[in-house]
């Protein structure tokens, strides 16, 4: 083949720039990414139960979902959580490789099965199914300058008009609001129903009536008499639009004529839609998007996406109103991509002087170089074909390849110079008798490189998706360049090359002949070495097997890690108070978390974006959450301003808050796969056991884990203790008896204090919800609830103190599930300087010494750190056997591979003596 190409240059230029062409027009295409898609697929199941607390969520929507969740293809686990704010969220998580799109339909199926045996008002509500990632990809924040702007004006114009521009963007998985829209708000006063002898059912049954469109049809609608000149839509009764006019609905007429109408019972104004949640930006009040990755979308193209669509958007916000970006992962995505190819060139300048340095011709050192862009650009070609990104461990398998992918043509320059020198011979002759001599070795080299890195393509999960790009990257530029230096290279030799004399590099002088000297030097000091140490096998067999030893040893007491942490420019810190702590309580922390982020940490922190009420282990009035950003790398150099050295510093200052916990902690490497790094841990009910031996089996593990703090820091569960709750009992049989209606007394309970969805209304050609619930100074204590009545079927109204006694209970604000059984999430850290791997080795010998009844498993990251660490002994055996089949292919031996095989523990005590080395 060489011959062919040798005798027609021109063709193999067009062969090698069509490659490159091809190359060119894949880079502009690839998506660009941090890493390839590691996390697994997953799918997330949403719904809401409004006012129902976290148990009553589990027992009639959480469980029954779960329950039509068998029978899914590649299903790997499955979590759930439950909260008090009658929400729900089921994440199904399957294997990697698994089509998202078809998890999703699977998923979407089941539940059409589940949905019937919901409760009404959750079917109400309505129930999402999106293929989206656990964290944020990037929180957008919006603040305006005007001071007369509240959180509830810039969180409604936020949900009415960019929110669901965004939802829509290719990538993006889910949107979530922190804050809520404008809702019409209608505040009962419970002293003025009792006057008026109504109730809240009386209420919500008139709003339905009197605020409802109606379908009224048209005048002259088909099938019309014969002859009719007109047709014309009916409008008649629409739905309500302000305060005024819903304050004017019919409670009742009186016989005297008189009317009582909503407004003299209650206070109506257009409010928020909830008031869980209040978001600041350093102090200032401020809403939020936390926007989530759909599975399988492209980081970077998705946030320039979003950034371009607020850019569109800005021209039409509120005057005083800006968007700004409290918390994005994608800058340090950038970054890295960045310094991954500034490598890459250093990498190519570096190769290309190493050989003019040896070569000491600019022809012959050309050649090779010319070689390194065509191979690249084709590599380019074979990652667009199979679907893969532009990512770190591409990038970096081109860095490995580039002093591999160059061999090949030196190997072919080389040997032409040496026949040109040997046999006196044209350049074009000289090439085609050299490559008549090492083709087969050139193919054979390729293939035993090749072989190191092809097993690696075959693991599955998450450990496959990291190798499987870094050894296609590798092997496919390994392939070109054998191809490169059959096809191109002798071309190039044959008519770049002049005729050399055997005293080509005798003749040097100056810097190249005072480096061939010394060159010459020190291979004649090495040949000595080696035949001293072949005339002292002995002796020397008896140092390798004493360095095999010491390989092994280092080796087995290696750390091990998924990924390594690094500094992306943004963490988070958790806020926890006590149970039954209010928000305003919880406020009070986040300020002192935003004034020391703020003033403390000046150098180093950007801005605070705090969110009162939310937080990844639970939503609640005594939970919080804060993104914090760090200023740009350059500007926050050494040590001491490392995103470690700020989250050290804010720890120990945060333990001297009294009021509550606050953590902070870094991102994990791959925000897909979780939230938080260090491990994730599962505590599991297998037993049945119940809510509180679950919580004492967790209060013994954390016990025993506070007596190991030189491995294992901030171990903490990722969820929310048990709080007061207020039970109330109804007597069914008391309540028929006077002759009062369940299905009232739950309407009535539900309106006066959760807030009762009735229907919507029209806010500025928008469509928003009506709620009605009691005043605040009315349902703040206990006794407030006597002041509730219903109606009887004769007309009477009956207190709920008649029917109905109350007690104080503990109960849990937020439950988890995993696999269908109860569960409680643990998060922790490896402390300084130990492994996570050594970390997760020692949980699991704390939690083997529970109850019989309690058992444990991984989730998110630390699942795929086990899987990992199952794989890999396997995956170096298959590559070390390979390797030497392939080698004993080549020699025709079975003895010689063995010799060359002898450098790998060489290779290994080298990794292993790495301060900060971990498999």
């Amino acid at each position: 083949m060489a011959n062919f190409f040798i005798r027609r240059p021109i063709f193999a230029w067009v062969l090698a720039i069509i490659l490159m062409m091809a190359g060119a027009l894949a880079i502009m295409q690839l998506p660009v990414a941090q890493y390839p898609t590691i996390a697994p697929p997953a799918v997330s199941i949403s719904a809401t139960y409004p006012g129902a607390d976290a148990q009553t969520v589990q027992d009639t929507v959480t469980q029954v979902i779960e329950q039509n969740m068998n029978g899914i293809d590649n299903l790997m686990y499955m979590s759930s959580t439950s909260d008090s704010a009658g929400s729900v969220t089921i994440t199904l998580t399957f294997q990697s490789g698994t089509d998202p799109d078809i998890a999703q339909v699977q998923v979407q199926n089941k539940l059409q099965l589940a949905t019937p045996l919901l409760p009404q008002e959750v079917q109400q509500q309505g129930i999402s199914v999106e293929k989206s990632s656990s964290s944020f990809l990037m929180v957008a924040g919006f603040v305006s300058d005007n001071p007369n702007t509240t959180q509830d004006d810039i969180s409604d114009y936020v949900a009415s008009n960019i929110k669901d521009s965004i939802s829509r963007l290719n990538g993006v998985g889910d949107v979530q609001l922190f804050g809520a829209q404008y809702a019409m708000r209608i505040w009962l006063d419970a002293n003025l129903l009792n006057k008026y002898q109504l109730t809240p059912v009386d209420v919500i049954n008139q709003l339905k009536v009197q605020n409802d469109q109606i379908a009224a049809g048209q005048l002259g609608g088909t099938p019309a008499l014969p002859g009719q000149q007109l047709n014309a839509s009916i409008i008649a009764q629409t739905r309500l639009k302000d305060p005024q006019e819903f304050g004017k609905v019919t409670l009742r007429v009186n016989a005297d004529g008189s009317v009582v109408h909503l407004k003299d019972v209650a206070r109506i104004e257009l409010g928020g839609e909830n008031y869980n949640v209040v978001a600041r930006i350093n102090g200032k009040p401020a809403s939020g998007l936390g926007i989530k990755l759909a599975t399988g979308a492209n980081a970077l193209d998705t946030a320039t996406a979003i950034k371009a669509k607020l850019v569109e958007l800005q021209p039409f916000f509120p005057q005083g109103m800006k968007v700004v970006y409290p918390y994005d992962t994608t800058p340090f995505v950038k970054i890295s991509i960045h310094e991954v190819v500034k490598t890459l060139f250093e990498a190519i300048i570096l190769v290309f002087l190493v050989m003019y340095l040896f070569l000491q011709n600019i022809r012959a050192t050309l050649i090779p170089t010319i070689a390194v862009p065509v191979v690249l650009l084709g590599t380019f070609a074979i990652l667009s074909a199979f679907g893969y990104s532009i990512n770190t461990l591409t990038m970096f398998g081109m860095v490995l390849a580039i002093g591999l992918l160059v061999d090949d043509a030196i190997v072919v320059v080389e040997n032409v110079e040496r026949v040109m020198m040997e046999d006196n011979l044209s350049p074009r002759e000289a090439t085609e008798k050299s490559m008549s001599q090492i083709q087969g070795a050139l193919v054979g080299i390729a293939m035993v490189l090749s072989a190191v890195f092809i097993p690696m393509a075959f693991f599955g999960g998450s450990t496959g998706a990291i190798y499987r790009q870094f050894s296609i990257t590798i092997v496919s530029a390994m392939a070109l360049s054998v191809l490169v230096a059959l096809i191109l290279t002798p071309a190039l030799c044959a008519t770049l090359l002049k005729p050399v004399s055997a005293e080509h590099h005798k003749k040097k002088s100056g810097f190249f002949g005072w480096f061939n000297a010394r060159f010459d030097h020190s291979v004649n000091h090495y040949t000595n070495s080696v035949s001293g140490i072949v005339r002292n096998t002995g002796r020397y067999l008896i140092i390798y097997l004493l360095i095999v030893v010491g390989m092994a040893v280092l080796f087995l007491r290696l750390p091990t890690s998924f990924l390594p942490e690094e500094d992306q420019g943004v963490f988070l810190t958790m806020i926890q108070l006590p149970s039954g702590a209010t928000q305003e309580r919880t406020q009070k922390v986040l300020d002192q978390v935003t004034h020391y982020y703020l003033n403390n940490e000046k150098v180093n922190v950007e801005s605070v974006f705090t969110v009162n009420g939310f937080s990844f282990s639970g939503q609640g009035q005594n939970s919080g959450m804060a993104f914090v950003s760090l200023k740009p790398w350059e500007d926050r150099s050494g040590e001491e301003n490392s995103v470690e050295a700020v989250i050290a510093r804010a720890t120990r200052a945060f333990s001297q808050i009294r009021d509550g916990l606050v953590f902070p902690f870094n991102m994990p490497a791959i925000v897909e796969l979780g939230t938080a790094t260090g491990f994730d841990f599962e505590l599991i009910d297998q037993g049945g056991l119940g809510h509180d031996a679950l919580t004492k089996a967790r209060n013994q593990l954390l016990g025993m884990v506070a007596k190991h703090p030189d491995l294992l820091v901030r171990v903490r569960p990722n969820g929310l203790e048990d709080t007061p709750q207020f039970k109330l009992d109804v007597d069914q049989e008391k309540a028929q008896a006077l002759g009062v209606s369940l299905s009232d007394i739950n309407e009535t309970i539900s309106a006066a204090l959760g807030g009762y969805y009735v229907n919507d209304f029209i806010d500025r050609g928008r469509v928003k919800k009506v709620y009605v619930q009691a005043d605040a100074q009315f349902r703040m204590l206990p006794e407030d609830i006597n002041n509730l009545y219903v109606r009887s079927a004769n007309g009477e109204m009956v207190p709920f103190s008649t029917f109905s006694s109350a007690r104080w209970i503990y109960g849990s604000p937020r439950l988890e599930r995993y696999n269908g059984m109860p569960s409680m999430e643990l998060l922790g850290e490896a402390a300084p300087g130990r492994s996570t791997g050594e970390a997760m080795a020692l949980m699991e010998n704390l939690a083997s010494r529970l109850p019989n009844g309690i058992g444990y498993d991984w989730t998110g990251m630390s699942y795929q750190e086990r899987l990992s660490g199952n794989q890999a002994p396997a995956l170096y055996a298959i590559s070390l056997i390979v390797v030497f089949l392939c080698l004993a292919a080549l020699y025709e031996s079975w003895s010689i591979p063995f010799s060359v095989m002898l450098v790998v523990p060489l290779a290994w005590l080298a990794l292993c003596s790495q301060r900060h080395c971990a498999v």
